[in-house]
This record gives structure tokens, C-alpha cells and sequence, in this order.
């Protein structure tokens, strides 16, 4: 039975335990509700619960420690040359996994009985040619390196993969009986059902409040442990302070992270210098200015550009605001002749980042009392000294959240930067010249077939990390100019 189907199981026997319950418990007062200690819902709400969280978690658990032990098994049984490192492992374990989803896929499409694809082991010692043609019918590429011991542990796969689900249906289906016997055993007319419902359903509310937390966590130690990998091979203090990026897999790198810092900090700043004032005053209007009839067509027309995807701004960039840069301001000034530029990226950026600022900012500034307003107004001010003196002050701190997710937005933008900027790691000023960011360098790092050991693979996470404190530290300087000014307005 797959996971789909035991997913929607599991709310099928809860909506059966939550009749059932419900009936016990009306049966168990005689018909009368007012003999109970809660309302017949609670006790329904309580069998229901019993009945598919402990199936839920059985399943969730079964899910992540079949797939380590099924590789465990499954990878001894791989040649040695496949155990002789990390890289060399996962990629081994890769072409056994495709092999194994190709023989069921074949299978599935008739282009293999069951019997052949179950004695394909010994089939395959005379002739692995025509199981790779038989396995390209059905979409699947073999390596020419295929091995008799990747098709020996592909089987073992199937048939590990194939108890394991059997063994999972299992589990969990006694499991919701199980809770299906204690809930409805334990509904009683004196049975709390509603405190324990509400016990519940706050550890669920806190489960789901730590997510954020505890994904946050996750990612900071898997960049922190790669980072320390590549700091052991790498000196700490050239990859901070060195002023030249050139990576180079066959040795003698330069990884001096400075040309990516600036690079990054100069293409936010322009984008902010761009976004910041058009959403804000955009905003502004909008909320405090604006007819309720213009403000109505002209707010969805701004939050459009929100859902134009990021490579059409990439396009945009390299297609047009570039070659206009270069022909119309860089060339004439003598500043270059590129395309791409600092400038192209900023400004494309920051157009992206208008939305962010305006629409976030208007909802802000309507969350304002309009008694604020009134009492600005009665004491003479005009509506642009209210707006200065009473209403942005006391929407600061959400406004400084818009902007600082625009700049976050603008730090970690990869597609309009790699279209508009270029990839050249240098320092300059001079804002019509070619340059990148650090989010493109993490992604060219991790792209094509490099090992994943090497120093030129780990700088990536080393500059994650980076990225990660410098925009911590946006977040604390935010949150401390936000604590003066409201302190200020109080």
C-alpha cells in the first residue's frame, strides 16, 4: 500500500472513530448530552484523535528510518571501488535507485514480466546491454559503467523496499486500531474530552510554531558543519580578507570572499535606493491620498509585477535596460560598453522590490487608527504634516520590516543578477562595470559534476553561512532602530 493511499486512510478511520465515539458516548448517557462531562462532538473529536495520531506518527517515523536502513543493506552489497568515499557512495546508491524504479516502471508498463524482472540478476551476468535497452523503453538511462553488483543491489532494493512497505500498511493500520480500541474504550460520560482535545491541539499549535525555529536551526547547522569542512582545507583569514576570486579545481585557488561582498552590497544598495522611496511614496499616496475608485485599480496593478517571475526581470534586464544603460549614460560618459552592469541588475532589482515596499507599507498605514489622524487634524495640521509627524511614525516598525524584507529580497536575488550583472568577481566603483553577487557564486560552485569534497564545492556553504550572519545582522540593526523610534513615539 503506497504512503498516498495510507494518507488518505488515516482521516477515513478518524471520521469513522469520530462517529463511533460520538455514538458511544450519547449511547453511554442514555441520549442525554446533559449527563456529559463535555459536548458529544469533544468525545467524537477525542476517538478521532486517538485513531490517527499515533497512526500519522508510525508512518512518519517508518518513512525516515526505512530509506537509511534500506541503504545500509543495500550498499554492502556495492563493488568495492563504490565504498572508497562519500561522493563515490551517493552516486552509486543514485544509479541503484534508478535501476530499481526502472525495473518496477518496466514492469508496470509490460515491458517486463515479474518473473524476468525478478531473475534479472542472473540474466544480467551474460548480457547488461540488452537490460539497459529494455530499461531505456520505459525512460530510464544507464550508465555504461553499470555493474553486475549495482543490478545485484538494485534487486535487494526491490525486494527491501517492497517488505518495507508491506511491513509499513501494517504498522500503521494496527496502529489505528489500536487508538480506535483506547478511544472508544476510554469514552466514558465522567471521560474529560474536551480538556484532552484542547491538550492536543495546543502541543499541535506549539509543534507547528517551533517548525520555523527548528528549520532555522537545520539550516544554520548544515551550512556551520560544511563551512567547518571547508575552513579545514582552507585558510579562514585569506577567504575573508583575499581580494581575488578565481577558483580552480586542479589546485591554486583564490577564494577571497571581498569582491562578492561588494559586489553583493553595491547591487542591493542601488536596488534599495530605487525601491525604497518609489514603494514608500507609493504607499503613501495610496493610503492617504488616493480616491478609494483609483486606489482600487491602481493597487493590483502594482502588485502584478510581484508575480512576474524573477528570470522575465532577468530577460528585461539583459534585453533591454542594459543595452539602454550602456547606449545611453555608460558609453557617452566614457563609464564602459557593457551590458551588463551593476546599475542594469540594481535597477531591475529594485523595480522587483516596488511591490514588496508599496503593498506591505499601504496595509501598514492603514492599520494606523484614524484617530490619530482626527486628532492631528484638530489640533491645525495639514495632512502632509500629519502624515510626516503622526502617521509614519507610528507605522515605522512595520515599515521597517518591508524594508528590510525588500533587502533581504535584494541580497539574495541569483537570476536577475546572473542575466543583468555578469560573473565577474572584482572591485570597483564604477557602477556601469560587470560584476556578482555572492548567491550566484553558491550556485555556480554547486552546479555541474564537481567534487563535492574539494574546497571549490564547501566554499559555497562558507559563503551561505556568510550571507546568513550579514543579513542577521540586518535583521538586529532593524530591529534596534525600530526600538528607538518607538520608544521616541511613546
Amino acid at each position: 500500500m503506497s504512503a498516498l493511499i495510507l494518507l488518505a486512510l488515516i482521516p477515513a478511520l478518524g471520521l469513522l472513530a469520530f462517529v463511533l465515539g460520538r455514538s458511544r458516548a450519547l449511547s453511554a448517557a442514555g441520549g442525554d448530552p446533559r449527563r456529559l462531562h463535555s459536548l458529544p462532538g469533544h468525545y467524537g473529536w477525542h476517538a478521532a484523535l486517538m485513531t490517527a495520531l499515533p497512526a500519522l506518527a508510525v508512518l512518519i517515523l517508518w518513512s525516515l528510518v526505512q530509506p537509511v536502513v534500506i541503504q545500509h543493506e543495500t550498499g554492502a552489497l556495492l563493488a568495492p571501488e563504490a565504498l572508497a568515499s562519500d561522493t563515490a557512495f551517493t552516486l552509486a546508491m543514485d544509479d541503484v535507485r534508478r535501476l530499481a524504479e526502472g525495473l518496477d516502471r518496466a514492469v508496470a508498463q509490460g515491458v517486463m514480466t515479474a518473473d524476468e524482472a525478478a531473475d534479472v540478476g542472473t540474466a544480467a551476468a551474460t548480457d547488461l546491454d540488452a537490460l539497459k535497452a529494455r530499461l531505456g523503453q520505459v525512460g530510464v538511462a544507464l550508465g555504461s559503467d553499470l555493474s553486475l553488483q549495482s543490478v545485484d543491489a538494485a534487486q535487494h532494493y526491490r525486494e527491501l523496499a517492497g517488505t518495507g512497505a508491506m511491513g509499513r500498511s501494517l504498522a500503521v493500520v494496527l496502529a489505528a486500531l489500536a487508538g480506535l480500541v483506547y478511544g472508544l474504550t476510554a469514552t466514558r460520560p465522567d471521560l474529560r474530552a474536551r480538556n484532552r482535545v484542547e491538550r492536543i491541539l495546543l502541543g499541535a499549535l506549539m509543534l507547528a510554531s517551533s517548525i520555523a525555529v527548528l528549520t532555522t536551526v537545520g539550516i544554520v547547522w548544515s551550512m556551520f558543519a560544511e563551512s567547518l569542512a571547508f575552513f579545514r582545507q582552507y585558510p579562514a583569514a585569506e577567504f575573508f580578507l583575499g581580494l581575488t576570486w578565481s577558483p580552480n579545481f586542479k589546485g591554486g585557488s583564490e577564494l577571497g570572499v571581498l569582491p562578492l561582498l561588494w559586489g553583493t552590497l553595491y547591487i542591493s544598495v542601488i536596488a534599495m535606493i530605487v525601491a525604497v522611496p518609489l514603494g514608500l511614496y507609493t504607499a503613501i499616496y495610496l493610503s492617504e491620498y488616493a480616491s478609494p475608485r483609483f486606489r482600487a485599480w491602481v493597487k493590483p496593478a502594482i502588485e502584478v509585477i510581484a508575480g512576474i517571475p524573477t528570470v522575465v526581470f532577468g530577460l528585461f534586464a539583459l534585453i533591454t535596460v542594459g543595452p539602454l544603460l550602456r547606449d545611453w549614460l555608460a558609453e557617452p560618459l566614457g563609464l564602459g560598453n557593457s551590458g551588463s552592469s551593476v546599475m542594469t541588475a540594481g535597477l531591475v532589482i529594485g523595480i522587483l522590490n516596488i511591490p514588496f515596499v508599496s503593498s506591505l507599507a499601504d496595509d501598514i498605514l492603514n492599520a494606523v487608527p484614524q484617530s490619530l489622524r482626527d486628532g492631528s487634524y484638530a489640533m491645525g495640521a495639514t495632512p502632509s504634516e500629519t502624515v510626516k509627524q503622526v502617521v509614519l511614525p507610528a507605522a515605522l516598525p512595520g515599515i521597517m520590516g518591508a524594508v528590510l524584507m525588500a533587502a533581504s529580497r535584494a541580497i539574495g536575488e541569483t537570476m536577475v543578477v546572473a542575466m543583468g550583472a555578469g560573473a565577474a568577481a572584482k572591485l570597483s566603483l564604477n557602477p556601469f562595470e560587470a560584476m556578482t553577487t555572492m548567491t550566484v557564486k553558491i550556485v555556480s560552485q554547486l552546479t555541474g559534476d564537481t567534487d563535492f569534497a574539494a574546497p571549490e564545492t564547501l566554499v559555497a556553504f562558507a559563503l551561505g553561512m556568510t550571507l546568513f550572519v550579514l543579513t542577521l545582522g540586518l535583521n538586529i540593526l532593524a530591529l534596534k532602530i525600530v526600538r528607538k523610534y518607538k520608544e521616541q513615539y511613546e
